[in-house]
């Protein structure tokens, strides 16, 4: 577990299912406002990721790659808010030609309404809040996927922090 700096992590996550527990784990810290950029080739565990995020943010709602659709809708019900429906979405950029494409999609009403995980963010990462965490993944090999994670705020910096106590037990 090397620390780049205080606002970066990097990890070798061994297998998809570890993928997805790191996954859970972030999906767990998430809030409404949050927005979690994912950027790598094809194949490098975007999506897989994504899975974790929704089980650990509590949606029971299957993830697929919103390629086709291109923002997928995950839904919870939120306890502590008289069973209010709360939403995760899940973006994915790579089938868009532009970033203003990307605005046409109404990204501030989706930021707005509950956590925003987008795939391909760095096709429209220029369109996408400052503030947010950015996670850089990268095939190794066929069970081996590389996540470097930079927080980009206060708000994301505390985050990693309490994400790197919850997966190493090391703040």
């Amino acid at each position: 577990m090397p620390i780049l700096d205080p606002h970066s992590l990097e990890f070798i996550s061994r297998s998809a299912e570890q993928t997805r527990r790191a996954g859970m784990r972030l999906g767990g810290l998430l809030q409404p406002g949050d927005v979690v950029g994912l950027e790598g080739d094809l194949g490098s565990g975007k999506t897989t990721l994504v899975q974790g995020i929704s089980a650990g943010w509590g949606s029971l709602d299957q993830v697929t790659s919103p390629t086709f659709v291109l923002v997928n809708v995950y839904r919870r019900t939120d306890r502590a808010q008289n069973r209010r429906e709360q939403r995760l979405y899940h973006l994915d950029a790579f089938r868009l030609n532009n970033e203003a494409e990307a605005v046409d999609l109404d990204l501030e009403a989706l930021v707005g309404n509950g956590p925003l995980v987008v795939e391909w963010a760095d096709r429209i990462s220029s369109v996408l809040p400052q503030e947010r965490l950015w996670i850089a993944m990268h095939w190794v090999d066929t069970n081996q996927r590389d996540l470097l994670i930079s927080a980009h705020g206060r708000r994301f910096e505390r985050m990693l922090v309490e994400f790197r106590k919850q997966v190493f037990g090391v703040a």
